[in-house]
């Protein structure tokens, strides 16, 4: 039975018993932020490591919705639980999220093996990048052995949060100059599986192209070249070749050890993330206070510098 209440400590505990209800909960908890957030963090951070994440990004109007959709329904088939984290843009009105197409993924929500969460950025993509691999890994202690991380755009932050994931799949649309924003984007950076969807476009065959040239002046130190899949989600079209490319990449990860160092990696740069976050949040309070007033009067006046101000603002923030 689902818990009803707020309380980190019994939500936790309800998800890790098997209870899929609370988890609603939970990532509400999480997505908030704070102390709430931290204490579900202490409390799943061993459950971990089961689940494989898979990551989809790409520029809005892909059809990374349709293709998630459509991956959901290839892993039910095979009788495989999925959870989806969507992290959408918001209303500019009501800050919310807008979800647009994903309104189809609730054709799966009478489905117990479906576990489908939209997060509205409301403009702070930066702390949804703190978020997300907590929400994973919530998700992760609820049982679900595959996660979906769908991003919207192609910034930063969004290529930072696809990139919590195991294995990253860019989606890409035909068109003009696709393979070059791609690039621009440092998506191939990031990529291990392209995806061309809406392949039926005569465009996609130039994109490919495109893709396969830039690749050739790139070097892989992991032996790891991402292959480009075509697929037409709207009618199902290459979908499972899709989730061949991710799977073969999860083979090649987990051959060598690659998937332990990849992870670990993810850890150290989560660590940063989260030192850096709480430095700037003490640093914060301190300029709030009378000591940064006198401060900035001395930097003004230039009878300080600002190194030595910030480094002021430091060690009162420790």
């Amino acid at each position: 039975m689902a818990v009803r209440s707020r309380d980190p400590v019994a939500l936790s505990e309800a998800v890790l018993a098997g209870d899929r209800g609370a988890l609603p909960r939970l990532l509400s908890v999480v997505e908030g932020g704070g102390e709430g957030a931290r204490e579900v963090g202490r409390r799943v951070y061993a459950h971990g490591g089961r689940a494989y994440a898979v990551g989809l990004t790409g520029p809005p109007g892909a059809g990374k919705s349709t293709l998630t959709d459509r991956l959901i329904g290839l892993l039910r088939a095979t009788g495989e639980d999925v959870a989806v984290l969507a992290v959408d843009p918001s209303s500019p009105y009501s800050g919310g999220a807008l979800l647009g197409d994903r309104v189809r993924m609730m054709d799966h929500a009478n489905d117990p093996g479906v576990f489908v969460r939209s997060m509205a950025t409301r403009g702070h993509l930066g702390g949804l990048a703190l978020a997300v691999p907590e929400m994973l890994r919530a998700l992760d202690a609820a049982g679900f052995p595959n996660v979906l991380v769908e991003t919207v755009g192609v910034g930063q932050s969004e290529v930072e949060i696809a990139g919590s994931a195991d294995t990253t799949v860019v989606v890409l649309p035909p068109g003009s100059g696709d393979g070059v924003q791609a690039n621009k984007a440092g998506l191939l950076e990031v990529a291990d599986v392209f995806v061309i969807n809406k392949a039926d476009d005569p465009r996609a065959a130039q994109l490919h192209r495109d893709l396969e040239m830039m690749m050739d002046l790139s070097t892989w130190p992991d032996g790891w070249r991402p292959p480009v899949v075509r697929t037409v989600a709207v009618s199902g079209e290459g979908v499972a070749d899709a989730w061949d490319a991710v799977s073969l990449h999860r083979r090649h990860l987990e051959s060598d050890g690659l998937l332990d160092r990849r992870r670990d990696r993810r850890a150290v740069a989560e660590l940063q993330r989260i030192l850096a976050a709480r430095i700037e949040q003490s640093a914060r309070a301190q300029l709030a206070g009378p000591r940064f007033a006198g401060l900035v009067e001395d930097v003004t006046s230039r009878r300080l510098d600002p190194w030595t101000a910030a480094d002021e603002v430091l060690r009162a923030a420790r």
